[in-house]
């Protein structure tokens, strides 16, 4: 009988550490892939089981994660015993616990902050037991010196209503720890989808945190799933590929973090690699993405509030514990390369916040040809085998290391929206100013009429969307039409002349992905028009073809290419009373308005 990963692992640590039986428990629901023996110098960073300070990942081995009050419990004893760490809250969750962060600070002036963040999804936890280990290192061990010219801001759990759904069904592809919480919250919301549009409480507690930090690194911890691979750390930015909104954060990324978070974690024996993102997990060879990535995301968020913002994503097939130390290590890396490039990663920060881009990136797609390649991309091994479950081939991974060459697949684009000189909203559009807020984006309410020339958008052939993420999303063709328009007292002008005005064009541009439209801020769009008797309709539809010769040309070029719609009389009516006076004023219009520049 094939012996489940997890519990190998367990003998292996439990014969390096010196574990008791009671500590080899931990197991998973099936029996993943074998794993290759691992050690290296960051196993080094474990405390010793006679510690006082051995966190609770360490004490049980790695094969447990403590819960939400084990570790507020051990947070609390820690600031206790430390003038360097103080605990704070900053929000609530759906279910009312408290959001939780750690601030390690040597006092004094203000400093850069480096603001990390574990358990966004609950079960991909390595970054929370990690974060621990290298809190008590630097209030009690020795390494108070990475305080010396940043603060570290360490939020354990983020997702936390989530994390306390443990189960051992929950991220059953992962390889420890043996229970794990749950990817979405309460509300069944994934919050690495929430940043644009910003509906979970936890997501509004978090774009305020970053607005009051502003930090000069913002690390999000998680752990990938896709092919098995040697590389057991891997990391990425929003844009990776040159593909970034703002370049001068995402030029710092690529060419001082990077290299700097790589070496490090090679010296501590683990391999390392820009996070391969698969094209198709099936078929490894066919290659791994580089893409733009929209505001939903908290690396394409950090790109549009330009903030340098890392992704760490874990390999799941590896074992907890190694993969816990290669976190520690890259969150220790961060520090450094953070406290000895502030003023550079400021400079950067200044540099795309002062741009203003001409335009916004909202579609594109899978280039033709590969943009490069990975000439000896570390593989494993599989075959096929026949599944009683799938009735198809399915793969089997055998350990084995392999190289092959693999392809890099970036984009190109497809639709591009030009940014115009404001965005116009009504006063009664409550969610959208709410968001505006939120997010910091600048703007001002006219305190009298104004009339000038705007864009109004019209919306074409609308179809919703499958629900997602708490929202029924919006697709449709959309029509720009030139028009003349009076701003009553109240409505909101938002200039794209500001910081934040890219993002500002992400949430309200109808083209974008990521727009309050598309994400279905605007039910009222689709709603039918008031309506009268067949004979009020029909009178006035007569009166528009008698005196009105546009309306007449489009209607009859609309009977001749449309028999369908030639032969409903309700349709005919409905077209012509959409097409008398100015319309009706909410039907299948846009309700922001562009100004014309």
């Amino acid at each position: 009988m094939a012996v489940p990963t997890a519990c190998r692992a367990a003998v292996l640590m439990a014969a390096l550490l010196g574990a008791s039986s009671t500590t080899m428990l931990a197991q998973n629901v099936l029996d993943l892939p074998p794993t290759r023996p691992w050690s290296g110098r960051s196993e080094r960073l474990i405390a010793k089981p006679t510690d006082p300070w051995i966190t609770p990942a360490e004490a049980a081995n790695f094969q447990t994660t403590p819960r939400y009050a084990e570790v507020r419990a051990w947070l609390e004893r820690l600031a206790a015993a430390s003038p360097l760490i103080t605990l704070h809250t900053f929000g609530r969750t759906g279910e009312g616990r408290d959001l939780l962060y750690v601030r390690a600070s040597k006092g004094g002036p203000p400093k850069p902050v480096v603001l990390v963040q574990a358990g966004i999804h609950a079960g991909e936890i390595d970054g929370k037991d990690a974060g621990l280990m290298l809190l008590r290192d630097i209030a009690l061990r020795g390494k108070a010196d990475l305080l010396d010219r940043v603060d570290l801001v360490f939020v354990p759990i983020y997702n936390i209503d989530g994390h306390e759904q443990m189960s051992k069904w929950n991220f059953i592809m992962l390889n420890g720890p043996a229970e794990k919480g749950y990817e979405n919250t309460v509300r069944n919301l994934n919050l690495n989808r929430d940043y644009a549009k910003a509906d979970a409480p936890e997501t509004r507690a978090m774009i305020a945190l970053l607005r009051e930090l502003d930090p000069v690194l913002y690390v999000d911890c998680h752990v990938s799933e896709g092919f098995d691979m040697q590389y057991d750390i891997t990391f990425t930015y929003a844009g990776w590929g040159k593909y970034a909104r703002h370049r001068a954060t995402a030029d710092w990324l690529e060419g001082r973090f990077g290299p700097a978070a790589l070496r490090a974690l090679t010296e501590a024996g683990h391999l390392p690699i820009i996070y391969p993102s698969p094209i198709d997990t099936r078929e490894p060879s066919k290659g791994i993405r580089y893409s733009p990535e929209g505001p939903r995301y908290s690396t394409g968020y950090g790109d549009f509030i330009s903030v340098p913002t890392v992704l760490i994503e874990n390999h799941m097939l590896k074992p907890y514990r190694q993969r816990v130390l290669g976190t520690y290590v890259l969150l220790e890396a961060a520090l450094k390369i953070a406290a000895q490039d502030a003023a550079r990663i400021a400079a950067a920060k200044a540099q795309d916040r002062a741009s203003r881009p001409a335009e916004l990136l909202t579609r594109w797609t899978p280039a033709p040809q590969p943009i490069g390649w990975i000439e000896q991309f570390k593989g494993i091994a599989f075959e096929w085998y026949p599944s009683p479950a799938s009735g198809r081939p399915e793969q089997r991974w055998l350990g084995e290391p392999i190289t092959f060459r693999m392809p890099i697949v970036g984009q190109q684009r497809t639709q591009t929206v030009q940014l115009p000189k404001a965005w116009w909203v009504p006063a009664g559009q409550a969610e959208v100013l709410d968001r505006l807020r939120l997010h910091g984006i600048a703007f001002e309410t006219l305190t009298a009429p104004r009339t000038l020339p705007v864009d109004k958008v019209r919306l074409v052939e609308p179809r919703l969307l499958p629900p997602t993420e708490g929202r029924v999303p919006l697709a449709a063709t959309f029509v720009h039409e030139p028009a003349e328009q009076t701003m009553p007292t109240g409505s909101v002008r938002v200039p794209a002349d500001q910081p934040l005005g890219l993002l500002a064009a992400a949430l309200l541009e109808p083209e974008s992905q990521d727009s309050f439209l598309a994400w279905g801020f605007f039910p009222e769009m689709l709603m039918p028009p008031p309506n009268t008797d067949d004979f009020i309709l029909a009178a006035l539809g007569e009166r528009l073809l008698a005196t009105e010769p546009k309306v007449k040309a489009e209607f009859e070029a609309k009977l001749r290419a449309e028999p369908a719609f030639a032969a409903n009389p309700d349709a005919r009516l409905a077209w012509l009373y959409a097409h008398a006076g100015p319309g009706h004023p909410y039907v299948l219009q846009c309700p922001i308005v562009r100004e014309v520049k």
